[in-house]
């Protein structure tokens, strides 16, 4: 197996003499460039740096951290590819706890004690069935997913022993182009030949994206009465539930995820935020003080976690709990992004229920300057900030965040959850005032980006729009529309790699925010035609298809 000598690997084991054994039967198989990673922290440190064509992760990795939460991260921030071979190394009898959450999917998992012999046989099946992905994924990667499907249906002719999982990739990538009704007979037809569940759920998919939510919510109530382990299954189920207003059905769902799979953190944190959101203050602390706790260890960790537990603290009158909550917060993680401000807003909810005056308004001050320069944090966490200043007399500051806010809201529903916070406060005149304020700087904004292209300053618009989604992210309008002007600017000044670089980026945020976005199509037809039109993919990119990428 002579391609062995050129694949990079990892190790991701806590005990040294267990990393030496597994770099030896690797060294023995033929693979000579082995990093070692003693923890889940040095891993991700490791993997932002570099490419690995195989990561070797031992489930069990102390310190609070399992593999399967560690994946999880990887797979969410994108730090390993499609084409990484990710093996679970675990013991026999933690096997069924490893297995209970399948949809983080590693290539394969290792029972210990094992050989050289049998690891190298896993090996060469994974490398042989990357052989004939490597092309789909190279062209996934160059953002033409026309080409990516035109290379399943190739790859399917010409190793159909794949076929289910190459209709399976067909049927995800129409998915991304916002073609439900083109996906929807692939898993028909992969359903009607083999029932497989996950076809199932990718048919429950389709009618999501469809907004026929109630279809959706029968398919995947029967999905999940059959497949009791299949989590991936009630996570779509718990989303529809809340498509429809159903908070309580959706909590209850996600409760039970929980139950089959309970350490996918962002699972507990979507649980213990719904559990907030209903009022029910007893799971919410139960479930966020999990959350905290599991997600000491990884190198993702957020204070939000620290502001959504001592909201629901507070709430249930404990703030001898909830400062001790703040105290663990500047301590574990001070010096991060954005702890200063979740710091101070989680303090001034405290001083506000201990009528502390003078500390509550030195809370909301520190507060109200830090997030002026706060990126990322959520517009929970920002609510919650401006709900606190309009109960204390502090409406210009509560205004200002809001106007971020609804300016950054992803939908209308999103928008009207912003003005009952000016509703609930009594100051329906200051809700409908701000929102008039964002929306006509929205309007402004995008219209600027589409004047420039008009006067043929494509550098331009795409110079005013980038920051537009700098500083409004989640604002479906601003960043489709910026979208519109790199591919403009590509289509009118001639092809560049940074620019090409950047649609793709765009064009995922588009889809993440709204996948049923009736333009999305149109959208993703313009990209392909440039890509065509520049001949743009794998091969042009560098990325012969076939062969493994590396940093440097």
């Amino acid at each position: 197996m002579n391609e062995l000598d050129r694949l990079c690997a990892l190790i991701i084991e806590p005990h040294a003499g267990m990393r030496a054994g597994i770099h030896s039967m690797l060294t023995q198989c033929g693979l000579n460039k082995v990093d070692h990673a003693g923890s889940a922290n040095n891993a991700v440190r490791l993997l932002s740096l570099k490419s690995f064509d195989l990561v070797l992760c031992e489930y069990d990795l102390g310190g609070g951290q399992d593999g399967q939460q560690l994946l999880e991260d990887l797979r969410h921030h994108k730090l390993i590819s499609r084409s990484t071979m990710f093996f679970m190394v675990t013991a026999e009898t933690a096997y069924g706890k490893v297995v209970s959450a399948a949809e983080l999917a590693p290539t394969d998992y290792i029972l210990k004690p094992f050989t050289s012999e049998r690891l190298l046989e896993r090996i060469g099946r994974a490398l042989q069935r990357r052989a004939v992905f490597m092309p789909v994924y190279q062209w996934m990667e160059a953002g033409n997913q026309r080409a990516a499907i035109a290379a399943c249906i190739d790859a399917t002719k010409a190793h159909p022993r794949y076929a289910v999982d190459l209709l399976r990739l067909r049927a995800e990538l129409h998915m991304e182009l916002g073609e439900p009704a083109e996906a929807e007979p692939i898993y028909l037809q992969l359903v009607e030949a083999k029932a497989i569940a996950w076809a199932r759920l990718g048919l429950a998919k389709t009618l999501f994206m469809r907004e026929r939510f109630a279809e959706a919510r029968d398919m995947l109530d029967s999905l999940v009465e059959s497949n009791k382990n299949f989590v991936d299954a009630y996570d779509w189920l718990a989303k529809t539930h809340a498509a429809l207003g159903q908070l309580d059905k959706s909590q209850a769902v996600l409760a039970e995820a929980v139950a089959v799979s309970p350490h996918a953190v962002r699972r507990l944190r979507k649980l213990g935020e719904l559990a907030l959101e209903t009022g029910d203050t007893d799971t919410a602390e139960r479930v966020l003080k999990q959350v905290v706790s599991k997600a000491r260890y990884s190198e993702f960790r957020d204070p939000e976690d620290h502001v959504r537990l001592v909201q629901t603290l507070v709430r249930k009158g404990d703030p001898v709990q909830a400062a001790a909550v703040i105290r663990d917060l500047d301590k574990s993680m001070g010096g991060q992004q954005n702890t200063g401000v979740c710091s101070a807003i989680s303090s001034a909810m405290v001083h506000e229920y201990t009528g502390n005056e003078a500390r509550l308004n030195a809370s909301l001050e520190a507060a109200l300057a830090a997030a002026k320069d706060a990126p990322g944090l959520s517009s929970e966490t920002k609510m919650e900030l401006a709900r606190n200043c309009l109960s204390n007399n502090l409406e210009q500051g509560a205004a200002d965040i809001m106007r971020d806010v609804m300016q950054n809201a992803p939908s209308s529903a999103a928008m009207a959850k912003a003005m009952g916070v000016f509703e609930k406060a009594g100051r329906a005149d200051l809700a409908h005032s701000v929102a008039q304020e964002s929306r006509q700087r929205v309007i402004d904004l995008v219209g600027a980006g589409a004047s420039k292209a008009r006067e043929g300053d494509f550098q331009g618009a795409v110079a005013l729009m980038t920051e537009a989604v700098a500083k409004l992210p989640d604002n479906v309008q601003v960043v489709f529309n910026a979208a519109v002007a790199v591919l403009k600017c590509l289509e009118n000044n001639g092809w560049e790699a940074r620019l090409g670089q950047q649609a793709i980026v765009l064009i995922d945020s588009v889809r993440r925010l709204d996948p049923v976005n009736p333009k999305l199509p149109a959208l993703t037809g313009l990209h392909q035609q440039i890509l065509k039109r520049y001949d743009k993919g794998a091969r042009q990119e560098g990325l012969t298809p076939g062969l493994p990428r590396h940093a440097p």
